[in-house]
């Protein structure tokens, strides 16, 4: 049974694989940082093409590239703030047999988001479709960009949010409470950190199609609230504040609609 004791006795003890993972981590996040700023760059290139499709009329050449274009994104965006609970994870799996069980936690991790980036690619083809994107995968529609920026604005002070940042800023806290041996184990633990961080950030994420997910800007702005409100201190009030400040984005839009 895992237990505060042990934690404490671990941590000093696997500072090389924390490092280890450390270092794993941060070049997945590069690379996908790399990925995004070339396409950012780069539209012109095929492959970018096909991740941006005039209609809704998708072969499965754009659906394979939409599906792995969220994929990237999401590791990109989301890995960053989730570093710390991979770093204690893999700070705790000191023996050779143990490290599987860290890198079943990532991976579980990444499958979340995996999963997240098909549905994406299922809500972009859904507002394709009914003509409410242009193929930068922004919103076209501004009752639609009210609707989302309001939407996540009111989610930033819901009970559900509340919860899951508190399981996504306490990474001792989740382990003490999420503990299970095994690869197995360690693979379910990072199933539901997965779940967690999405409910906490799935709404931010729902912004792209606001400012545009192919604006790479707009990317690393979100990118920064997410990590800003899961591992800065005082995270929780900052979240509060974002919500305020997309609720007032939303309204002004209404506003000026009306003029």
């Amino acid at each position: 049974m895992f237990s505060q004791g042990t934690f404490d006795a671990a941590v000093p003890q696997a500072k090389p694989a924390s490092r280890t993972a450390t270092f794993a981590i941060l070049a997945i996040i590069l690379s996908g940082w790399v990925a995004l700023v070339w396409l950012a760059f780069d539209m012109s290139h095929p492959l970018a093409q096909l991740m941006m499709p005039l209609s809704s009329h998708w072969k499965a050449a754009n659906l394979a590239a939409i599906v792995a274009m969220w994929a990237v994104m999401m590791a990109a965006m989301m890995l960053p703030s989730a570093l710390p609970m991979f770093r204690i994870f893999a700070t705790l799996s000191t023996k050779p047999e143990e490290r599987l069980r860290a890198q079943a936690f990532v991976a579980a991790y990444l499958v979340v988001w995996l999963v997240f980036a098909v549905a994406a690619t299922g809500v972009q083809w859904l507002l394709q479709q009914a003509g409410w994107l242009n193929p930068m995968i922004a919103s076209t529609s501004t009752a639609l960009n009210v609707t989302l920026l309001v939407v996540a604005g009111v989610y930033q002070f819901s009970p559900l949010k509340r919860v899951c940042l508190a399981k996504c800023r306490t990474p001792v806290g989740f382990l003490l409470g999420e503990w299970r041996p095994g690869i197995g184990g360690g693979f379910v633990m990072g199933l539901r950190h997965g779940l967690f961080c999405v409910g906490c950030c799935w709404v931010l994420m729902a912004l792209l199609f606001v400012g545009g997910a192919m604006n790479l800007a707009w990317i690393a702005a979100l990118s920064a609230a997410v990590a800003i409100e899961k591992v800065l201190p005082g995270g929780e009030r900052l979240s509060r504040c974002l919500g305020v400040a997309l609720i007032a984005a939303g309204l002004v839009r209404v506003v000026t609609l009306a003029g």
